[in-house]
């Protein structure tokens, strides 16, 4: 009966947590491909000395697909707290029915199970489908000649189960201890609570400008004026961007309602008013995210660029004798770019699903009141929308130092391609940004309206 339950569970909810999913199958995906890449360089043709050499990269790769392990490991961990978030009353009802904390601990495992086995399937049959792509990200890095050829490295699907099993596990066991250690009452209440406007005053407005400009400044001046201090200094300066971001994008949620409340022959047209105020109504507990996401997708792109760039630079001019040796780098460059690329979409989703969530009792008062199906759609991809812009808009600001530091680099390399490299990652972000943002209208959008339906009807 549990187990029944619980694939019925999964079979409703392939729908409304596609995103969840296609993440999944993203992650192994990209995993399967990094821990396979040394079987697609060897499968290559190649040279006595490079087929030693890339045997030896192999080991190099395995240590930096730990890494990989720890983003999905985060990104799991976030993507399972707003299924439990967004579940909690149903997990509530099961509980009211007699159905004891024990057994309902057994569904989530379950659901967990079969949802990771078939995220592991697609990963896998992806990656293997793709490995001609992949193998040419390899080839092309490691500067030796490519020809197409589909591969399945047994080793890789073992070594990704492994690790993907461990960590299912190790989230399945989170959610499951978050649910026995609810109280009933806190899983029947309702989450969406509007929140306070704590800093909105101007004093505090002037202030958290004044901060965002300096701390962006300090970024981006170090940047282009002291590259060698930027590079040693990588990591706070990422800390240095990610709170200069969110300053700017708290000024920003104040200062932008106001600017289109100065137009109210604009402003008051159709649902405009609805949906500022839902913006509004959550920008300050949900600044800190999305400066984390831009920050996010802006590493995505300047590893990526970087990868592809420096790899080229190291197999040129005096570098040449050590690039073996550094071109493992590079590669890693490359996917933990990906990786990084995948988990700032699938947080910018997930985000906003579950604000799409806390927001369906407003848009069952909209039903209610009359408001037609397509003006809620309307509102709905509106909020979506400025959810996905606002961080990668910054990004890209973000990335404009960074691709000068890059292309200055490059320059002293004497490497080719630059622009070509940054003008396809930033078209790939903008793609899969660009596909996750429709697949989250989707979803949301008839979430939404699915609801305001149900409450029309009432």
């Amino acid at each position: 009966m549990l187990i029944k339950l619980a694939l019925g569970n999964v079979r409703r909810s392939a729908h409304d947590f596609s995103v969840y999913f296609l993440t999944l199958a993203f992650a192994v995906c990209l995993l399967y491909s990094f821990l396979a890449s040394t079987d697609y360089l060897l499968a290559l043709e190649l040279s006595p000395d490079q087929r030693a050499a890339y045997a030896q990269a192999g080991g190099v790769l395995q240590a930096f697909a730990v890494f990989i392990d720890v983003i999905f490991c985060f990104l799991l961990g976030y993507a399972n707290a707003f299924l439990l978030r967004r579940r909690k009353r149903e997990f509530g009802i099961y509980l009211m029915l007699g159905i004891g904390r024990l057994r309902v601990a057994l569904v989530l495992m379950v659901e967990c199970a079969v949802a990771g086995a078939a995220s592991l399937a697609c990963g896998l049959a992806m990656g293997w489908v793709l490995s001609p792509a992949f193998s040419l990200v390899a080839a092309f890095v490691f500067g030796v000649s490519w020809r197409p050829v589909i591969l399945f490295s047994a080793s890789a699907a073992v070594q990704c189960a492994c690790s993907f099993v461990a960590i299912s596990a190790v989230a399945a066991a989170a959610a499951v201890r978050w649910v026995s250690k609810r109280p009933l009452v806190e899983l029947m209440r309702f989450s969406g609570v509007p929140e306070r406007r704590s800093l909105g005053g101007g004093m505090a407005l002037r202030v958290q400008k004044v901060a965002a400009a300096m701390l962006l400044a300090l970024v981006w001046g170090t940047c282009l004026l002291s590259p060698g201090y930027f590079i040693v200094f990588i990591i706070p300066t990422g800390f240095v961007a990610l709170f200069g971001s969110y300053f700017l994008i708290r000024v920003l949620a104040v200062r932008v309602p106001e600017r289109l409340r100065a137009h109210t022959e604009r402003y008051w047209a159709g649902l405009t008013p609805f949906t500022v105020r839902q913006l509004e109504a959550r920008a300050e507990t949900g600044a800190m995210a999305m400066a984390a996401e831009c920050v996010l997708l802006a590493a995505s792109l300047c590893m990526t660029v970087a990868g592809f760039a420096f790899s080229v630079g190291m197999r040129m001019g005096e570098l040449v004798e050590g690039a073996e040796a550094l071109l493992p780098i590079a590669y890693a460059c490359v996917f933990y770019g990906a990786a990084f690329l995948i988990a700032a979409a699938a947080v910018l989703a997930l985000q906003q699903l579950a604000r799409a969530a806390d927001d369906a009792p407003a848009y069952r008062t909209l039903a209610v009141l009359g408001v037609s199906l397509g003006m809620r759609r309307a509102s709905a991809r509106a909020q979506i929308g400025v959810g996905f812009a606002m961080p990668t808009v910054l990004a890209l600001i973000h990335c404009l130092f960074g691709f000068v530091l890059i292309g200055m680099i490059t320059i002293m390399m004497e490497a080719d391609g630059f622009f070509l490299f940054a003008g396809g990652a930033v078209g790939l972000t903008l793609g899969i940004l660009g596909v996750y943002c429709l697949l989250t209208v989707r979803v949301a959008s008839a979430a939404l309206t699915r609801h305001s339906e149900h409450g029309s009807v009432r």
